[in-house]
């Protein structure tokens, strides 16, 4: 697969462009969960303005009054094409596609055709928190097949799991790019998982939301287009890359031998999805890429400022510069504060991140925090963590 173009043609960073009174203005949950002294850099919102194209596809739509049901395939034909010419996957048929309201929901319906209640569903931890919260909520049974350490898939830990099972229906939710550590799944890897998937009978569910956010010189491989990816099912969007999860959308994608699965998806499950989010997500994808390769340049610029922060302030935190997402998995048990690190930082520090606990096993001792934020924002969390351990960073 090709990788990400990182060319920016006069787009400005949009991490550079709000200040952080302008963002305490805003009333999402990354804004209103912690009081106001609190620095939040935890939950997947990102610190940007949107990007113009979704802007005045919003602004059309609202002044025509075009705030219907969604009907059409031009999200799917958009995200083909992106496809197409960002990772050279020319496999994503639209007609084997379906809108659905988000992409956890989605993951949802995806598992409801191709296992029953009290059915297996494997995980790669430590994962995604709502992977552990929605499988369960739907009465399937979660078996964990932890990455190794170097956060990637181990085949045999996989090959174990998968047998394990012990035969009937059973399902592997795939994170790819995985979150929290930021992997991304070679074609190697996704063939073998391909291989272990079709010899144990386990259908392959990949949720695919953080594919546009990959790091420069490395390519997103998308899980349906590896070999024997056939019986496998996508879910994608826009909404990580361009920051529109208040603008509910996203699209199934079947392989060709799971097209009949999908075609038995109710029909009442597009209805769960904003037509003015799939006209914004649309946009996006359509004339947003210029905006998109402005952002990748910047979480590049604050992955570099984050580790050379750490290593200056607490170099005992060990972190590795993901090759995906607007995610930094830390590693914090070299600083001797349990298993959830993240309490001490905000109740010392006044920092919000994410506790690693729910991220499942692997997690403890970690914090995810959010790179998808001004570099000021970056050095001011980093200081506070530092502060939290009673250390006094110099400040610029």
């Amino acid at each position: 697969m090709t990788s990400t173009p990182q060319e920016n043609p006069g787009e400005p960073n949009p991490l550079r462009a709000l200040t952080l009174d302008r963002l305490r203005c805003r009333t999402s949950m990354k804004w209103r969960t912690y009081p106001k002294d609190v620095l939040p850099v935890w939950v997947a919102e990102m610190d940007v303005p949107l990007a113009e194209p979704v802007v005045r596809a919003v602004n059309d739509a609202m002044e025509l009054g075009d705030t219907g049901y969604p009907a059409g395939t031009a999200y799917a034909e958009a995200l083909a094409a992106f496809a197409a010419e960002r990772w050279d996957f020319d496999g994503l048929d639209v007609t084997r596609t379906a809108i659905v309201p988000d992409v956890m929901l989605g993951v949802v319906e995806m598992l409801k055709l191709v296992t029953g209640p009290g059915d297996p569903v494997v995980v790669n931890s430590p994962v995604y928190p709502p992977f552990y919260q929605f499988v369960t909520h739907l009465d399937r049974r979660v078996v964990e097949a932890p990455l190794g350490p170097d956060g990637r898939i181990e085949p045999d830990v996989l090959r174990a799991a998968f047998h394990g099972l012990g035969g009937g229906r059973a399902a592997y939710l795939l994170c790819s790019p995985h979150n929290p550590t930021g992997t991304v799944h070679t074609a190697e890897e996704l063939t073998a998982v391909t291989a272990l998937a079709e010899r144990y009978g386990v259908r392959v569910v990949a949720d695919e939301i953080h594919a546009p956010l990959t790091a420069p010189g490395v390519g997103f491989v998308p899980y349906l287009s590896v070999p024997g990816a056939e019986r496998g099912l996508s879910l994608m969007s826009a909404s990580k890359a361009w920051n529109l999860a208040g603008l509910k959308a996203a699209l199934a994608v079947a392989g060709p031998g799971a097209a009949a699965d999908l075609a038995g998806l109710p029909e009442e499950v597009s209805h769960g999805p904003s037509h003015v989010g799939v006209l914004a997500h649309t946009a996006a994808l359509t004339d947003g890429t210029a905006w998109l390769d402005a952002l990748l340049a910047g979480l590049d610029e604050n992955r570099r400022l984050l580790a050379a922060l750490l290593d200056r302030h607490i170099p005992e935190i060990r972190y590795r510069p993901a090759e995906a997402t607007y995610l930094a998995w830390l590693d914090c048990r070299a600083l001797g504060l349990g298993d959830d690190p993240a309490e001490t930082f905000l109740e010392r520090g006044r920092v919000a991140v994410n506790s690693g606990i729910p991220f499942g096993t692997g997690g403890a001792g970690h914090v995810r925090l959010n790179l998808a934020t001004s570099p000021e924002v970056v050095t001011e969390a980093v200081h506070r963590m530092a502060t939290a351990l009673g250390r006094t960073p110099a400040r610029p």
